[in-house]
């Protein structure tokens, strides 16, 4: 994040102003509600993170507003302008719109308290924005520009602009105030350090480190929301470390700090916890081949060696070996993604790539024969890239002639799956017979042996290569007459 000079003038709050009612004046949506509601009587505020990002330039197409009208009278004060209307926040005081290709979300000045053993805020209505802004999340986003004044007006109570100014992330109020609210905060911290480079206030850190099992009465949904957007920012390392110091991640992914494995004089091994965030890192670099920023091999990245402490064994005479990592793993990962609510193809494919990360290695110095490499390409289906992005990734090693000659080796396996993939079409693979030709064949109806003799003649594809019909057709009666009597 970049601002620009004119912002450290020796008026930054005015000049931060003028920056957010410039770019407010591109949304005429803005300037046409703050009238409606102030026709009905009513104040009508931008509030947020939208107004930190009009100073910094960057206003997007989702706006949040504060109001002191309630639900059902910004309802109606909207209904007829509104593409469409949703209400599924009403409880929380807001009610959120569509104009065009505007989000709209308008809150009544509120307060809120969480309940020590509750997930849900109690919800109550202020009567006045400072309030409203006191109950935010941080001073940059404590900043409203109220539109239904002339001309609107900038408001700043807690420095927001100057903490904007420095790259520093502090709250309101307390910090232990803040996150007694709301717990998820405490995410958000790490989140937006991520994000946007913040430094965080040692005040945040110490409540973090007080208050972190707090995280408990937040739904598993909002966790996994929060962690995605840590994952998916432009440095999500920073956000991580910040959730492992803290002490907060214990509650959230606490597979991550089991990687920080204590290593003795006798027993060396690298760095598990650092390699992790090293390899995301490295595999958010090649993220291109997959069309841009994936939150699959993120995820795959960041969990892909959990499986090492529980695997972990003292080797007599030195070193360290962690046998059957990626099969234990790959477990582990389902059960946590399912905790945190993921979807089931997100699961599926992260478990499945931290189980096959370390298939390549098998591939010595190239010496997998044909049906090897089918069997690669068969058992990664439609997460090939991703397998070859976690792979190349997972290549940490300072050794740079090592890292060469594993970047150079799979090179070769990529040329080989190239080259079987335009000659066989591999990613279509499949028998020389489909069901209906096997039934015919063996005078058979549907039943499982028409499963077994299709699996049968899957199998030798993958040894052999096509072997057409009549080949195929041979090998599935020879398969036939050695265990029809068996089935």
């Amino acid at each position: 994040m970049t601002t620009s000079p004119d912002l450290n003038a020796s008026n930054p709050k005015n000049i931060a102003a003028d920056r957010a009612i410039s770019a407010l004046s591109e949304r005429p949506l803005a300037k046409d509600l703050a009238a409606k509601f102030a026709k009905a009587g009513f104040t009508l505020a931008l509030v947020g993170g939208p107004v930190r990002d009009a100073i910094l330039g960057r206003l997007g197409n989702d706006l949040d507003f504060t109001t002191n009208a309630m639900p059902d009278e910004t309802k109606s004060i909207i209904k007829k302008s509104a593409d469409s209307i949703w209400e599924t926040g009403r409880e929380f005081g807001t009610i959120a719109a569509q104009f065009g290709d505007v989000t709209v979300e308008i809150t009544t000045y509120r307060s809120e308290v969480y309940d020590p053993e509750s997930r849900n805020p109690e919800v109550k209505f202020g009567d006045s924005i400072d309030g409203d802004l006191l109950r935010r999340d941080f001073t940059v986003n404590a900043m409203a520009l109220e539109l239904t004044t002339n001309p609107p007006t900038f408001i700043d109570n807690f420095n927001g602009v100057n903490d904007l100014l420095k790259k520093s992330l502090r709250t309101p109020g307390t910090a232990e105030n803040s996150f007694s609210d709301d717990p998820l905060r405490m995410m958000r911290a790490a989140r937006f350090a991520a994000q946007l480079g913040f430094e965080v206030d040692p005040a945040i850190i110490v409540a973090i480190k007080a208050m972190s099992a707090r995280i408990k009465i937040i739904s598993a949904e909002r966790v996994r929301e929060e962690l995605t957007k840590i994952l998916m920012s432009e440095n999500p390392r920073i956000g991580l470390t910040l959730m492992v110091d803290t002490g907060l991640a214990e509650f959230i992914i606490p597979e991550l700090p089991k990687l920080k494995l204590e290593i003795d004089e006798h027993h060396h091994h690298k760095d598990v916890y650092e390699h992790t965030l090293k390899v995301l890192e490295q595999a958010i670099s090649l993220e291109s081949r997959l069309g841009g920023p994936n939150l699959v091999i993120r995820l795959a990245a960041l969990l892909h060696d959990i499986g090492k402490p529980k695997t972990r064994e003292l080797i007599a005479g030195g070193g360290v070996s962690f046998h059957h990592h990626e099969v234990v793993g790959a477990r582990m990962t389902k059960e946590r993604l399912k905790a945190l609510r993921f979807s089931n193809d997100v699961v599926d494919d992260v478990s499945s790539l931290v189980f096959l990360h370390l298939r390549f290695h098998g591939y010595g110095t190239g010496e997998w024969t044909d049906s090897a490499v089918r069997r690669y390409i068969r058992d990664a289906e439609h997460q090939l890239i991703h397998l070859h992005v976690l792979t190349r990734a997972d290549c940490t090693t300072r050794n740079q002639r090592k890292a060469d000659s594993l970047a150079k080796t799979y090179d070769s396996l990529e040329e080989r799956i190239e080259v079987l993939m335009a000659q066989e079409e591999l990613e279509k693979i499949r028998p020389d017979l489909d069901g209906l030709q096997i039934m015919a064949i063996l005078g058979i109806s549907p039943s499982p042996i028409v499963g077994h003799a299709y699996q049968y003649l899957l199998e030798l594809r993958l040894d052999r290569g096509p072997l057409g019909p009549e080949v195929a057709k041979d090998e599935l009666l020879n398969w036939w007459s050695l265990n029809k009597p068996k089935i």
